[in-house]
């Protein structure tokens, strides 16, 4: 069996979606042999259609009762120290699917009560009451992408907002200060160099204590090119500017992305 099969097979047995497949992740056999993974909840069909994201886009399925228990079911039975749950956008649902995330983390606590948890959210399109709803749960890690700079996003992230997700950042950190809060940012999708660095300086500003600055890779041709491949030197000279800002921890390389050495990471920052 190949690394992380025995991982897969659970998966599929419990009906179960990672985003390390579902996204096409550099570090998917990594993570898979260590018998990590990155939760997917809500389904494999997204509301909206990123230029970089590889996830299927269309109209999803109804929400699935029985996840939340199967999922922790899986952590239980893999002995996950941690584990992060993220999700598809889901703006057919009133709540945004932020009462399926609450189900995940309060299912995870009961029967798996050992493990660590991280969230990584959509933007909800800016309604705060499913942020806190779910941030109220106190994962130990609140996470929510910005992806890019700000000049981008009409055409990386259409439908989402920058301000929207900063203001969603510094709202966290504001009434639930205790979470570690993180974000992520790829390089390669047209950016700059200072306008990565105002990226770094806003989040800092939101309160943001966890940084992670990987390569954009393009999934398929149909995705948006990759306008430049940062060199190894490059990425190091982003992470010391960064650490500079604030950030408690910064994870900065061509294969980082979100969710990679998660665990390694709350540790690093003193989480449990």
């Amino acid at each position: 069996m190949g690394a992380g099969d025995p991982l897969r097979v659970v998966l599929r047995q419990a009906e179960l979606v990672t985003v390390c497949e579902e996204a096409r992740c550099p570090n998917l056999a990594d993570c898979f042999g260590r018998g990590v993974a990155t939760f997917m909840i809500l389904g494999e069909v997204c509301t909206r259609a990123c230029a970089f994201c590889a996830v299927a886009t269309g109209t999803p399925a109804a929400v699935d009762a029985g996840e939340p228990e199967r999922l922790a079911l899986v952590a239980r039975t893999m002995g996950l120290k941690h584990v992060v749950v993220t999700s598809v956008d889901r703006d057919d649902l009133p709540d945004g699917g932020s009462g399926q995330f609450v189900a995940v983390l309060r299912a995870v606590r009961r029967l798996s009560p050992g493990t660590t948890l991280e969230v990584l959210t959509p933007d909800f399109r800016g309604d705060a009451a499913a942020v806190r709803r779910i941030a109220a749960e106190r994962p130990e890690v609140f996470n929510h992408n910005v992806e890019t700079v700000s000049r981008l996003y009409a055409a990386v992230r259409p439908g989402a907002d920058y301000r929207g997700s900063l203001a969603l950042l510094a709202g966290v950190k504001k009434e639930f200060p205790q979470l570690v809060t993180k974000s992520g940012v790829m390089a390669g999708l047209g950016e700059t160099d200072a306008e990565l660095l105002q990226v770094f300086r806003d989040l800092r500003e939101a309160g943001c204590d966890v940084l992670t600055l990987g390569q954009y890779l393009r999934p398929t041709s149909a995705h948006r090119p990759v306008a430049r491949f940062l060199a190894p030197e490059g990425f190091a000279d982003l992470k010391e500017k960064a650490l500079n800002m604030g950030f408690r921890h910064v994870a900065s390389g061509p294969r980082v992305r979100s969710s990679f050495n998660a665990a390694t990471l709350l540790a690093a920052v003193g989480g449990r």
